[in-house]
């Protein structure tokens, strides 16, 4: 690969050389001169050179293809041999689906280039695999410690992180481009803003990408307490702090923004990639004029001052000189509150590139290294600009030698902190957008497919004024309704209230009043709203259907955040510490408008119809609704996750479900084999952010708006794989949150979690149960296992640990499990003496029988304290060694056999 023409670092004067005098220095790094033109600098023509580094980067990684025909997410989530390997990349074409595959799970390692190319093509194997223990080496023999050699982790053609980063980026559709951002938001990594693309210098302002980004943080209401706040990171309005490198800098930018944002008394975390990390010191071939951002949020609810800066604050890092990149620079220096500027030198160019930021309202600061630059030279211009950019002394930071970066870092937190409290410019990404398009730069929302899609959601939402309103009155047929057949259909299986009656006339009135029920519904027809909506889905552009959906999303989880009610400061603690119990949950917590609810509406619609026909009261050609399976049976194939189950009602709309999945197997042809997986586990256990966390899924886990039913979505398994892991699919289901503890297993809505859990243990071949401590053991749980026994059916069950704590929690040795395993024990005899079972039948004498296999436990979450704690190393390790396991297992057959979809129609209907 050709070198950079440029790094982040700039050049450093070789010892014994005058900085005066020093030729490399007076040179601009890329080695051409700037013209200045109306008082803006034009950059030379380096098209033709630009090309050629994207080509030749693009054809290094083998992403030629994906330039034309994007990466979409369901390229990146796809079961494959590799995705049962903790691998290292040991070819450049290697690195993107190292990269994919380790950012969807949210591995803070995945900036690592470094290539394995020593290994042996078909033996490919992690870093962890690859390590070998130090006794090992000095107990070995001599041939031992030869033979070590072979395991050497040596880099070839090194690449920076960035420029894989863009690469793949510019090789990603608009959807994934999304999915990725919000990983890197959780790994707490900067974020790329502004998008540089060398083949058509169209570089691209990410506002669609940056619309999933959630930002929390503690809020001081004037007047009142400190409270948790979530807003969407593109609507959030903050100042903006802006680094930026003129001519050439001794100084990291990167690296001097991590320890403005971190403590001191912290290892400053690595938010911006700097040359100290692993493959970041290689020269950037694609990513100058990458703009990056990265947002501070203050996360201490008590007084006592342990934040860094009192408000939330973003920081923004341009890659490359400002120079070359003006474009860039521009936007920066009209939508921030401070720009700090790195330079060694000022001569006469850069004095008139300065010249022309004059009138701005900015402030503008500058960071020399006088030992690097021409002293006098400095002073001299530095003496002119004072006017001209409305500065003082006290706007020029001076690093005197290396060791007095402590002093530098804590200078800089002063003046941000004094520049938040004064701020009269506070502004959100939509404002920058607003800004990048008066200069030129592309924004990726402006595209008609994503215009087109924001129109038709407005006109839905625009009638959306009281969420409980528009239920009752726009989408009639669930709530009351769908409660009522529920019971019904309920009291026909169960046929516990017929009191006198005989068990036939009870049965025909149950009917004629479920008939009754479902006439009422077929009166209604569709409402303005779930015309738009079902328009949207139906769309023949799957680009367009895609922006509808994430706009549908977007728009109705942004009004749950501003209609939700604050619940008191102790019930919203930094993480899922503990399960609330649900009756209080939902009391301060109002229902909200999901996606979800349109899509049962629908259902709703579907069902009424087909119980008539059933009936005889509607002939078959009078059906209006038969295509909306088809539709949904589309997004469960584009990977969006559909409801199996409604909380509200515990109950399956049976025609619904199975009808889509008739469609599915209709539209897949060749009876295509599926493995179900499923999650169970208490509220607030983790269970959502394991399965994404595993398997790159999309389950909700916002704090404004949780989905409290039961869902499912569909992972494809790559061709090469299916053979040899035995089915074509896995279809994932995540189970709304049960109760945990003994308080649960009384009443009707222990009762109906019973049903929730048996029907998604029922229709599983895997089941996790979720949990945090023994008493978060959902009992319902346990019941469906004992049902399900007798059934004949019990999945293959994998109990999984979660450590909530706020501090660190020793991993768990043999003889923990083995207590823990008692302890469940005990509960599931309670829970068979509860059912009245003869037989008492311990957990581990079924599904538990081996702790080792069966038993996990999972670190927790976040390395520190939220909201600035990035995503813990160990969580998504050990979440990697549980998805592995359980993919063995189906490739070992260690599991019930794997079903198509036709069985699990069959197994819906009996469950």
């Amino acid at each position: 690969m050709k070198k950079s023409r440029h790094s982040d670092l700039g050049e450093v004067v070789p010892e014994g050389k005058d900085p005066e005098t020093t030729q490399a220095e007076q040179e601009n790094t890329d080695g051409t001169e700037e013209a200045q033109e109306n008082g803006q600098p034009i950059v030379a023509d380096f098209l033709t050179e630009e090309r050629s580094r994207l080509h030749e980067t693009m054809s290094l990684l083998g992403l030629e293809t994906y330039c034309n025909r994007k990466l979409s997410l369901q390229d990146a989530r796809q079961i494959s041999f590799d995705s049962m390997k903790n691998w290292a990349p040991q070819v450049p074409t290697d690195l993107p689906w190292s990269f994919l595959r380790k950012l969807l799970a949210l591995n803070s390692e995945v900036r690592n280039t470094t290539l394995l190319s020593d290994l042996p093509q078909d033996d490919r194997t992690g870093e962890k695999e690859t390590q070998v223990d130090e006794q090992e080496i000095y107990w070995g023999t001599s041939e031992d410690i030869y033979s070590l050699t072979e395991l050497v982790t040596t880099p070839d053609v090194p690449l920076n992180p960035l420029d894989l980063l863009c690469a793949l980026l510019l090789c990603s559709d608009s959807f994934l481009q999304q999915e990725l951002l919000v990983k890197m938001s959780l790994c707490q990594f900067a974020l790329p803003v502004v998008l540089p693309d060398s083949e058509t210098q169209n570089h691209t302002f990410l506002l669609w990408a940056l619309r999933g980004v959630m930002r929390t943080w503690w809020w001081q209401s004037p007047g009142g307490p400190r409270t948790w706040r979530e807003e969407s990171l593109v609507l959030t309005r903050v100042p903006i702090i802006s680094f930026a490198r003129m001519d050439i800098s001794s100084h990291s930018k990167s690296h001097l923004l991590n320890a403005v944002m971190s403590p001191s008394h912290h290892q400053p975390h690595d938010y911006f990639c700097h040359r100290e990390m692993p493959s970041a010191a290689n020269a950037r071939e694609i990513a100058d004029g990458l703009v990056e951002m990265s947002w501070y949020s203050p996360g201490s609810s008590s007084k006592e001052n342990l934040d860094v800066f009192p408000e939330p604050v973003a920081f923004a890092n341009l890659r490359g000189e400002i120079g070359s990149h003006w474009q860039q620079f521009k936007l920066l220096t009209e939508t921030s509150a401070a720009v700090f500027i790195l330079t060694d030198n000022i001569g006469q160019k850069e004095y008139e590139l300065l010249c022309s930021l004059s009138g701005s309202t900015t402030r503008y600061y500058l960071i020399l290294s006088p030992y690097r630059g021409k002293r006098n030279a400095n002073l001299r211009f530095l003496n002119k600009l004072v006017s001209v950019l409305q500065i003082d002394y006290s706007h020029v930071l001076v690093k005197v030698s290396s060791t007095d970066s402590k002093r530098l870092v804590k200078r800089l937190q002063a003046i941000v902190v004094n520049v938040i409290k004064s701020a009269s410019r506070k502004v959100s990404l939509e404002d920058m957008a607003e800004t990048a398009r008066t200069l030129g730069l592309k924004v990726d929302e402006d595209c008609e497919e994503c215009q087109k899609a924001r129109e038709r959601v407005e006109k839905i939402t625009q009638d959306i004024q009281d969420v409980e309103l528009y239920k009752r009155e726009k989408l009639r047929l669930q709530g009351d309704p769908w409660r009522s057949i529920a019971q019904v259909e309920k009291e026909l299986c169960r046929l516990q209230r017929a009191g006198d009656s005989s068990p036939e006339k009870y049965k025909s009135e149950l009917r004629q009043r479920l008939l009754a029920l479902r006439m009422h519904q077929n009166r209604y027809e569709l409402g303005g709203g779930m015309q738009e909506f079902i328009k949207g889905i139906a769309n023949p552009s799957l680009v367009e259907k895609q922006y509808f959906l994430g706009w549908m999303k977007l728009k109705l989880e942004e009004m749950a955040r501003q209609g939700r009610r604050q619940p008191p400061e102790a019930l919203a603690p930094l993480g899922p510490k503990h399960s609330r119990p649900a009756e209080l949950s939902e009391q301060l917590w109002p229902t909200s408008l999901g996606v979800e609810h349109f899509l049962r509406e629908m259902g709703q619609f579907y069902e009424a119809e087909c119980y008539l026909v059933e009936a005889g009261k509607m002939a078959e050609s009078q059906k209006r609704f038969t295509h909306f399976v088809g539709l949904a049976s589309e997004l469960v194939l584009s990977g969006f996750p559909l409801e199996l189950m409604d909380r509200g009602t515990c109950c399956v709309p049976l025609r619904w479900v199975t009808g889509i999945l008739r469609e599915l197997h209709a539209r897949l042809e060749g009876r295509p084999r599926l493995l179900v997986l499923s999650v169970l586990g208490a509220e607030g256990t983790g269970k959502s952010t394991l399965l994404n966390t595993m398997f790159g899924l999309q389950f909700a886990t916002s704090r404004s708006y949780k989905p409290h039913g039961t869902f499912m979505q569909l992972i494809s398994v790559t061709e090469d794989f299916r053979q040899d892991l035995g089915c074509d699919f896995i279809l994932v289901i995540d189970s709304g949150g049960l109760t945990g503890g003994a308080v649960a297993a009384r009443g009707e809505r222990y009762e109906l979690e019973v049903s929730l859990a048996t029907l998604a243990m029922g229709l599983s071949n895997i089941t996790v149960v979720s949990m945090a401590e023994t008493k978060d053991t959902p009992l319902a749980a346990l019941h469906a296992f004992l049902k399900l026994e007798k059934l004949g059916h019990v999945p293959n069950c994998q109990l999984v640990s979660q450590d909530l704590s706020d501090g660190p929690v020793p991993r768990p040795n043999p003889r923990d499990r083995k207590q823990l395993l008692e302890q469940l024990n005990d509960l599931s005899k309670a829970v068979a003496e509860m059912e009245k079972q003869d037989e008492e039948r311990a957990l581990s004498d079924t599904v538990l029988c081996d702790p080792e296999k069966h038993i996990w436990h999972i670190p927790r979450l976040w390395h520190g304290m939220p909201p600035m704690a990035p995503v813990s190393l160990g969580y998504c390790e050990a979440v990697f060694e549980l998805k592995r396991c359980l993919l063995e297992n189906i490739r070992n057959g260690v599991c019930h056999q794997h079903r198509d979809i036709v069985h699990l129609v069959e197994l819906v209907g009996r469950l």
